[in-house]
């Protein structure tokens, strides 16, 4: 599918829902489109798409930042394996213990861009683990976007065995009880399913290959630790947090990448306050400006603007600028200015300016 559905629109069922329905809808669609019992080409990728919607949606934490922000906070904050891994017990719930093989049935190895820790696609491998790195960006930055260079810790081919693992002049020999597969495979009837329980090879530890003498410089592992730099776009309207991208963390030899998690602070503007898109300005004006009116100009991050003082406008007055904020992360258009009006009343008049005043106070009394 090239683009995501809603998932309450996935499940048919209102963004209301209580955990109860969302459950025996899920229920519903997933005896419906199971592939061991609707045989129709679409019928796997519904299962995919209403499982990773339930796994969303039955889980508190994750259905708060789906409705907060959509599929790019979700995407943005967990990978597949988080979103799947942390509600295993709801999808237990349903299924019974059978969770992990109907899983590892139909996401292992076919393909699916599904990488679930524990089970599915590299069951019994290792991952590597998450990297954090911290980068503080200006409001410049997130109106622009920034493209941002780090130097990453790194695993490189061993150069004495080439990345083999094994002894120069040695060879690996396949596995003969998983046949190279890395994976035992049982299976087991029930009523209208085929469960499919899969389990690591103990004999290769789930690498389908047997290493008979290791390579003495990496130990068998055929990787020897370096370092690399990789680069990665900020996008334009990011908000303070944490943003996951897949794959660049801890790398593993014959396994699992973890993820580069990027933990960004947006440092404070000197003029502007930030509320996610929208920028806030405090234009001071005289009392004079107030009650007669101006022409002012207050400046953007991009350029300045002119704005209208209405004679007679009040302290606190708001005058929007639309379309002068920041970008919306993740979708189209921006943010608008607020400028504030903030009438500025001296602490110290002179004589002739407090009789002034005296006086259009008398004026203003008698009117």
């Amino acid at each position: 599918m090239s683009a995501k559905r809603d998932y309450y629109e996935v499940l048919g069922i209102q963004k209301n829902a209580s955990p109860d329905e969302i459950k025996s809808q899920y229920r519903k669609l997933a005896l419906k489109f199971h592939p061991d019992r609707n045989k129709s080409p679409e019928a796997a990728e519904h299962f995919k798409e209403i499982s990773e919607a339930y796994a969303v949606l039955s889980d508190a934490e994750k259905r708060k930042v789906y409705d907060a922000y959509g599929h790019a906070g979700v995407d943005g904050k967990y990978s597949t394996e988080d979103i799947f891994q942390g509600s295993k017990v709801n999808f237990e719930d349903i299924f019974g213990s059978g969770f992990d093989s109907i899983f590892a049935n139909l996401f292992g190895g076919g393909g699916g861009g599904f990488r679930f820790g524990g089970f599915g696609s590299g069951f019994g491998m290792e991952r590597g683990a998450d990297l954090v790195y911290d980068t503080e960006i200006t409001l410049d930055d997130v109106l622009k976007g920034k493209q941002e260079e780090v130097e990453l810790p790194s695993e490189n081919a061993c150069m004495e065995c080439k990345g083999t693992g094994a002894t120069p002049g040695t060879s690996m020999r396949t596995c003969t009880v998983c046949n190279g597969q890395g994976q035992v495979r049982t299976s087991r009837s029930s009523g209208f399913s085929t469960f499919v329980t899969v389990h690591p090879c103990n004999t290769c530890r789930g690498q389908g290959k047997i290493i008979e003498r290791p390579c003495s410089k990496c130990r068998g592992s055929g990787r020897q630790k370096g370092t690399r730099r990789f680069s990665f776009e900020i996008p334009p309207g990011v908000e303070n947090g944490e943003y996951r991208i897949k794959g660049e963390g801890e790398q593993v030899a014959r396994g699992i990448n973890g993820d580069l998690v990027v933990r960004i602070k947006v440092r404070p503007h000197d003029k502007f306050k930030r509320d996610g898109a929208d920028l806030f300005y405090d234009e001071e004006i005289s009392m004079a400006d107030a009650a007669l009116g101006k022409k002012a100009v207050v400046p953007t991050l991009e350029d300045t603007e002119r704005i209208e003082v209405e004679p007679g406008s009040q302290p606190n007055t708001i005058i929007k600028l639309r379309g002068k904020g920041l970008p919306h992360h993740g979708s189209r258009g921006r943010g608008d200015l607020y400028v504030r009006l903030v009438v500025n009343i001296p602490k110290k008049l002179d004589k002739q300016q407090k009789k002034l005043l005296e006086e259009l106070r008398d004026t203003l009394e008698e009117g």
